[in-house]
């Protein structure tokens, strides 16, 4: 029987129901995707919250995955962090297995989906010089069977191993094989006067990796990240798999949508003050549907990624091309999987928030909005078949807030009215084949 707790490595109250009766602690948290600023410091809270639970808890062994790299040379700060959070974690007293690894390869992978987008969008890739900077990438599959395994070899206890594929190679090379895999020819020129703020501007435009993501893993790789002991190969039974053959796994399960998480899924909602209702702004579509609830709820869940809003679709993506101007996620984040959606995903700029199968979806905005905006979907059964009640909700921001609601109003109704009038068609016309 699996049991899941609720729990945030910042808030140290959460922590102790998770870690009772707990004899091995995986520890696979990075604050990264939180943003460049401040990174460090979050890394370092956490750790410091866990080692004290866990210790307090009595947990017998720490299973923790951190960053290759010398530590004897001018570590960029997310080598730094890594190193430091192995660091924290031994210092709890509890034995600790640190694997150390660089690139992971697989579906959800953010530095392989920034790799992937780059190479399948562009055919000419102007690049910083880090991409002759050499590494040895890992297939996530041996990644897992590294940490797993560890669980049942107790000599590994007290162990800093470093995981990596067969090959080491430049970045450079990685981008040549994943177009070689995509049946694409692609060109790569760096150029010395890229800088990484001007890298994470480019990626941040062309991928859906959101800016301050982008610049932290631009940074993380201007560092050489390769193997620095055997100890794998001495411990483990495990050979991992060439590169080529992890870029194929990998592009696999996303073109067959059997991708179980992604990077966009990770991090916790920001931290924020209480609404004052008499300021919510709201607008709400109340739609009759000639179709099955189940059918109606079923067309609400598969919105947006590559099926669409279902109306005015070209404003949909004119808003996410202005959202990536400024600085957001913008629209290219789409799905995990076209019709199945999970509490805390991504979904294009939203993210799921609540869902009650075949009642309800709760989306929180995550683009640019001065304030704070959701959307939420209500299916409702009657004798006549069904009801969608669809509302807006916007929690504005000072005066900017309010003049970007009230300068778009008009064209928001439009949208949203005309959006669930399409669900609505949309679920009738299926029920109706």
């Amino acid at each position: 029987m699996t049991q899941v707790f609720a729990g945030d490595v910042l808030n140290p109250e959460t922590l102790p129901p998770a870690f009772a009766d707990t004899d091995v602690l995986f520890y696979l948290v990075h604050s990264m995707s939180g943003g460049e600023e401040d990174f460090e410091q979050r890394d370092r809270r956490g750790a410091e919250h866990v080692a004290k639970a866990a210790r307090e808890a009595g947990v017998k062994r720490i299973v923790y995955l951190g960053g290759l790299g010398r530590r004897d040379e001018n570590q960029t700060p997310h080598l730094r962090s890594r190193h430091e959070v192995g660091d924290i974690l031994r210092s709890s007293g509890i034995p600790v297995t640190e694997f150390r690894a660089a690139v992971i390869v697989g579906s959800g992978s953010a530095s392989f989906e920034m790799m992937h987008h780059l190479v399948n969008r562009l055919p000419v890739m102007i690049t910083p010089r880090w991409v002759s900077v050499r590494t040895q990438p890992l297939a996530i599959a041996d990644l897992l069977s590294y940490l797993l395994d560890a669980v049942e070899k107790p000599e590994t206890a007290g162990e800093v191993i470093d995981i990596g594929g067969p090959e080491v190679l430049t970045y450079r090379e990685m981008m040549r094989t994943v177009a070689h895999v995509l049946g694409l020819r692609r060109h790569v020129l760096p150029v010395p006067v890229l800088t990484p703020k001007l890298s994470s501007y480019w990626v941040n435009l062309v991928t859906p990796i959101p800016f301050s993501l982008a610049r932290s893993l631009i940074e993380s790789v201007r560092s050489e990240t390769v193997c620095e002991n055997d100890r794998a190969a001495e411990l483990f039974d495990i050979r991992p798999m060439p590169f080529e053959e992890a870029v194929r796994r990998a592009l696999q399960k996303l073109q067959t949508a059997s991708v179980e998480t992604t990077w966009a899924a990770a991090g916790s909602p920001p931290a924020q003050q209480p609404l004052d209702p008499s300021h919510l702004k709201t607008d709400e579509q109340n739609v009759h549907c000639a179709a099955s609830a189940s059918r109606l709820f079923h067309v609400v869940s598969s919105i947006g990624g590559i099926n669409g809003w279902h109306y005015a679709n070209r404003l949909w993506r004119f808003r996410g091309f202005i959202d990536k101007q400024l600085g957001g996620v913008g629209l290219r984040r789409g799905r995990r999987h076209p019709t199945n959606l999970r509490v805390g995903e991504a979904l294009d700029f939203w993210r799921v928030e609540e869902i009650d199968p075949g009642e309800r979806l709760l989306l929180r905005a995550e683009m640019k909005v001065w304030g704070r905006a959701w959307l939420e979907f209500r299916v409702e059964s009657n004798d006549h078949g069904s009801r969608l009640i669809q509302t807006a909700r916007y929690y504005p921001r000072g005066l900017a807030g309010l003049l970007y609601w009230y300068s778009i109003y008009p064209i928001h109704v439009l949208v949203f009215r005309g959006m669930a009038r399409a669900i609505v068609r949309r679920a009738e016309q299926h029920s109706g084949s």
